[in-house]
């Protein structure tokens, strides 16, 4: 199967965490920033990574830009910068565009435009921040998507003593349980046989509806 590509435009917290997360996926990807710092910081990371004006129709062309299956547009605080690159990806017919909105006004104006999917990390993050400190299961999470997380829950007493077979958590709640803590040992990958103590702390993977639905049907707030 081939490889998906993907091209990250504009490496700061957000697209340079998109950018590194993608690639360590192994995923194809061209980093494009206008700050010859920032390309230099993420050449080793990326496939390829270069210093450009994503405003300029003639550079994004030259880069073969509409090749790629899927654009990121992670531009920070130039909101001007950010609608106009993804105007100008939408007319030279990239697939799928992603579009980091810095607030409800860029939102709206990148929906008329055609962003396939827009992303308010820092309101997601913090939406999630906020629940999280609400429950005192919830260790700590990593957010993959705006719809999908890798979360560190503590197993609770209703837990403890179980394997995963008989918790059945993947077919229950459609998430996944890919590594657990217990003291100073890490279980990867742990087998169906594999039980479960109080205290353990589960590295669970999955869509956030679900990770929350587990967490507050199981684990408990």
């Amino acid at each position: 199967m081939k490889k998906k590509e993907f091209a990250v435009i504009g490496l700061g917290r957000f697209g340079g965490s998109v950018c590194r997360t993608l690639s360590e996926q192994g995923m194809e990807v061209l980093a494009i920033d206008m700050n010859e710092d920032k390309v230099n910081e993420y050449a080793s990371i990326a496939s390829q990574a270069v210093v450009a004006d994503s405003t300029d129709e003639n550079v994004l062309k030259s880069l073969g830009i509409r090749n790629f299956d899927h654009v990121i547009v992670a531009i920070g605080d130039n909101i001007q910068a950010s609608i106009l690159t993804t105007l100008i990806l939408k007319e030279l017919g990239v697939e799928k565009i992603t579009v980091k909105a810095t607030n409800d006004y860029h939102e709206k104006v990148l929906k008329k435009i055609g962003a396939d999917h827009i992303v308010h990390p820092e309101r997601d993050m913090g939406e999630r921040i906020a629940n999280n400190m609400i429950s005192n299961n919830v260790l700590d999470y990593l957010e993959l998507s705006d719809r999908h997380s890798i979360v560190e829950i503590v197993a609770n007493e209703q837990l403890h003593g179980h394997s995963l077979l008989e918790l059945d958590i993947r077919a229950k709640y459609g998430i996944n349980i890919v590594a657990i803590k217990r003291n100073n040992d890490i279980i990867v990958s742990p087998l169906a046989s594999e039980m479960i103590y109080e205290g353990d702390i589960l590295i669970v993977i999955g869509a956030d509806q679900d990770i929350d639905r587990f967490e507050s049907e199981v684990v408990g707030g």
